[in-house]
């Protein structure tokens, strides 16, 4: 059977080159009607029908159906709303202050009926050079491996870009720079343009900051996250310790923030300055500690001593760094990276609930 497609019925050419464009923005396919009448065909098969004040103008001598929007240009009128009552809408949008939620009814139609295993972490280094992007990665990729999908997300305007660590920088597709986001944006559609790194198990879809240009914005930053949850998606970002925006917007949305403390007194002492910072706006915070420390302090110990759960640990993977710098990023199946990301993955999922309470 074909896929079905929303119905726009609209009169007014111009309100209909506005609806075409928010459709296409949020990446769906349409089919279109001049009238009432011309639409009698779809009008009951369309997953939504959205009609302009033109084409609600018409007596409506079609059956009643769910999901039909009414879109005008400005505020309503009583005129507008007397129209929207004859057609069975079940909602009036004024454009273009209501435009988000146009693109977010057709974004509903692309992606589906919203799923709830999605997630949202954030890792954030205790002190510079903790490895915090380094196991967001290796985060992302092991929710990649896992099902579900993994979407790594570059939220440190400061890292040089997520796409270097990944040796990507020359793998085309969109950065912050190039994406115009605001309000809903389809997973499907983001997902279609990212740039993605192969792994073993397929491959990673990740948004990088580039050599130059704007970042993002807090609504840019909220937009792909609530759509990668939405979707089912494991999002995993890359956090700032400089707290600007970007820190401040993932913090409010994660459901586990991650601090990464290498095993040592001064990093303790860093990472208490951070935990101050992320307290009062996270749910849920867990540490991933990095050894070896100089001074055989275990990693509980260092849990204890920021007075956070400990949720991950891990040594030195000797070959880790001269991969990186030869432009490799290979997660080892039973390295301690990769087990202390599937134990990052578990507690954001929930099964160490507990242990964060």
């Amino acid at each position: 059977m074909a896929e079905e497609h929303p119905l726009v019925v609209a009169g007014d050419d111009v309100l209909l080159d506005e609806i075409l464009r928010v459709a296409a923005a949020a990446g769906c396919e349409v089919e279109r009607a001049p009238d009432l009448d011309a639409a009698r065909g779809r009008w009951s098969r369309a997953p939504l029908v959205v009609l302009d004040e033109e084409a609600a103008r018409a007596p409506n001598r079609l059956l009643r159906r769910n999901k039909v929007l009414l879109v005008c240009k400005g505020a309503p009128t009583p005129v507008t709303w007397e129209r929207a009552f004859n057609t069975g809408s079940e909602k009036v949008l004024s454009l273009p202050d209501e435009e988000s939620e146009l693109i977010g009814a057709f974004a509903d139609v692309v992606d589906g009926p919203a799923r709830d295993d999605g997630v949202v972490i954030g890792v954030i280094g205790g002190r510079g050079g903790a490895g915090a992007s380094v196991l967001a990665a290796a985060v992302a990729f092991r929710a990649e491996r896992s099902g579900g999908g993994g979407l790594l997300v570059d939220c440190d305007p400061l890292g040089g870009g997520i796409d270097v660590l990944l040796a990507a920088e020359r793998d085309r597709g969109p950065r912050w720079p190039e994406l115009d986001l605001g309000g809903r944006v389809s997973m499907t559609a983001l997902g279609e343009a990212l740039p993605r790194k192969q792994c073993p198990s397929g491959s990673l879809s990740f948004v990088s900051y580039g050599r130059e240009g704007r970042g993002p914005g807090p609504d840019a930053i909220e937009a792909v996250l609530s759509s990668g949850r939405r979707a089912g998606r494991t999002v995993v970002c890359d956090l700032s310790r400089c707290f600007g925006a970007e820190t401040s917007a993932v913090v409010g949305l994660a459901d586990l923030i991650v601090v990464v403390i290498p095993a040592e007194v001064r990093a303790c002492a860093a990472a208490k300055q951070v935990l101050a910072r992320l307290q009062p706006q996270a749910t849920r915070i867990g540490v991933a500690v990095r050894g070896p420390s100089p001074a055989g302090l275990a990693p509980q110990e260092i849990a204890d001593a920021v007075g956070v759960p400990l949720i991950a640990s891990m040594g030195r993977e000797r070959s880790l760094s001269m991969a990186l710098d030869r432009g490799e990023f290979v997660l080892k199946h039973r390295g301690q990276l990769a087990t202390a990301a599937a134990d990052v993955l578990a507690a954001a999922r929930g099964n160490l609930a507990g242990a964060l309470r």
